[in-house]
C-alpha cells in the first residue's frame, strides 16, 4: 500500500538514502514500526549506494549484510526480484502450516528453513512460499482454519489445529 508513495518520492537508492527521516515516517507509518523501518531504509539506501553502485547485489551473503535485511527478506528479493531460488521463505504463514503438514517441527524460521529446503525440490522454494502464504491468508489461518475446504485436507495430519468447538 505504501510502495506507490514511496518509490513515487524517492525512487532510487540515492534519493531514498537522502530523504529525510520524519518524511519517510510519514510515508510508512502505516506498515506498523516504522521508525525501525525507516531507519533500516535508510541505512540500506545508503549502503546500496556506498558499496553497490546503488544497485541491489544478487547474492544471499551480500544482502544480508545490508542494514535492516535479514535472512527471510533476503530470500524474497533473490527469488522475486532475481529469480534465485537460495531458500524457502519462511514467514509466519508458511512456518504455521509447514508445521501443521508435518513439514518442520521447528519454530525458528531458520531451522523449519533448513527442513523445508530439504523436503522440497529446489526449483519449488520460490512457488512454494507464495502459495503457501496464500493459502494460510485465506484457508488454513492462524485461529480459525478453514479443513473443510482445505484443498490439502486429506494429507494433512493438521498438527496443532485445535478440532472445533461443538455449537450448543
Amino acid at each position: 500500500m505504501v510502495t506507490p508513495q514511496l518509490f513515487g518520492r524517492w525512487p532510487d537508492p540515492a534519493s531514498l538514502a537522502a530523504a529525510p527521516p520524519r518524511e519517510l515516517e510519514v510515508v510508512i507509518r502505516s506498515t506498523g514500526f516504522f521508525r525501525a523501518k525507516a531507519k533500516s531504509l535508510l541505512g540500506c539506501s545508503q549502503a546500496l549506494v556506498d558499496r553497490h553502485d546503488g544497485e541491489v547485489p544478487q547474492t544471499l551473503e551480500e544482502l544480508v549484510r545490508l542494514p535492516g535485511v535479514g535472512r527471510k527478506t533476503a530470500n524474497v528479493v533473490m527469488g522475486s526480484a532475481f529469480g534465485i531460488a537460495s531458500g524457502v521463505v519462511v514467514d509466519t504463514h508458511v512456518g504455521r502450516i509447514s508445521r501443521r503438514l508435518g513439514l518442520t517441527r521447528h519454530v525458528d524460521a531458520v531451522r523449519a528453513e533448513r527442513d523445508l529446503s530439504a523436503a522440497l525440490p529446489k526449483t519449488y522454494w520460490i512457488a512454494f512460499s507464495h502459495r503457501l502464504i496464500e493459502h494460510g491468508r485465506t484457508v488454513c489461518t492462524a485461529r480459525a482454519p478453514r479443513c473443510g475446504e482445505c484443498p490439502l485436507a486429506d494429507l494433512c495430519p493438521r498438527l496443532g489445529v485445535k478440532p472445533p468447538r461443538p455449537r450448543h
